[in-house]
């Protein structure tokens, strides 16, 4: 078992996410960066879907009560075990009443913790990802236990980093393909929509990121159709609306741009007040 003592400003257990329900309106969740997602549980020869703590903007504080080995990516929140700063890209030994903490993001906005065999919370259709009203908590508190398993002969395991290419928690050039609505607009508001700046609003979270400054927009709403994380919808009043993991699965807005993938990795390592840039992917 590991106990969350602190469990930070918004912490969840997210793993691959969760397929197969879209047409029950059921959203994807999973890890907001599958980049560093991925590269957590790789570190430690997990199962691809295995599940992490995810951490946005301040890190939480955890005690294990079992032996195992840990390791962080993401946003750099300078962990630190029992006091002392540790790396971040490589596995770490931990053993019983160790304590690792984070603290505020640098670099980036989410940190992710794997632990070896991952994080053992209950299968809920088929994932671990933590949802509002699919899922029982839908977030981490102070004072929860969760299982792990226990790893044994640690003495005989090597710290080894792996290279790891974090320029994309640098990058604020996000790519993107059109939209099924994209050719709906004039050509004055495609090529503005794809020459001008962004910001990030403080109106982000895991279900959407709203953008700044307003776009001018005359396209009518349309009828229901399907949307995914990264799709970008443009409102009546010419708010452009990113799609993240936790959003709905249809949607009467117009799609005007699709991130892709890897986009929405940087994207959401963002923080309200970050100026992005949008390129076509060619």
């Amino acid at each position: 078992m590991v106990k969350i003592l602190k469990a930070g400003f918004y912490s969840t257990i997210q793993d691959n996410g969760r397929f197969g329900y879209s047409s029950f309106g059921v959203p994807v969740s999973g890890a907001m960066d599958q980049k560093a997602y991925n590269f957590a549980n790789t570190i430690l020869g997990n199962d691809k879907n295995s599940a992490v703590i995810e951490m946005t903007m301040v890190g939480a504080e955890i005690q294990f009560m079992v032996p195992t080995l840990v390791a962080i990516t993401g946003a750099n929140m300078t962990p630190k075990l029992n006091g002392i700063p540790i790396d971040m890209n490589t596995s770490i030994v931990v053993r019983v009443n160790d304590v690792l903490s984070c603290g505020i993001a640098k670099n980036g906005f989410r940190t992710y913790i794997a632990v070896k065999g991952g994080f053992l919370t209950d299968l809920v259709l088929g994932s671990r990802s933590m949802l509002k009203v699919v899922t029982e908590p839908f977030k981490l508190n102070n004072g929860d236990s969760i299982a792990i398993t226990e790893s044994s002969k640690l003495q005989n395991i090597k710290n080894a980093k792996i290279r790891f290419n974090d320029g994309y928690l640098k990058t604020n050039c996000i790519k993107v393909t059109k939209g099924p609505e994209f050719y709906k607009l004039t050509h004055q508001q495609q090529e503005s929509l794809l020459s001008q700046s962004f910001e990030v609003s403080k109106y982000n979270n895991r279900m959407a990121y709203q953008l700044l400054p307003l776009f001018n927009n005359n396209l009518e709403s349309i009828l229901t159709a399907p949307v995914l994380p990264g799709t970008v919808q443009l409102t009546p009043s010419g708010q452009l609306i990113v799609l993240m993991r936790d959003c709905q699965t249809t949607g009467g807005y117009p799609r005007v741009l699709q991130l892709t993938d890897h986009a929405v990795n940087i994207l959401s390592q963002k923080m309200s007040g970050t100026q992005i840039s949008i390129h076509l992917k060619i």
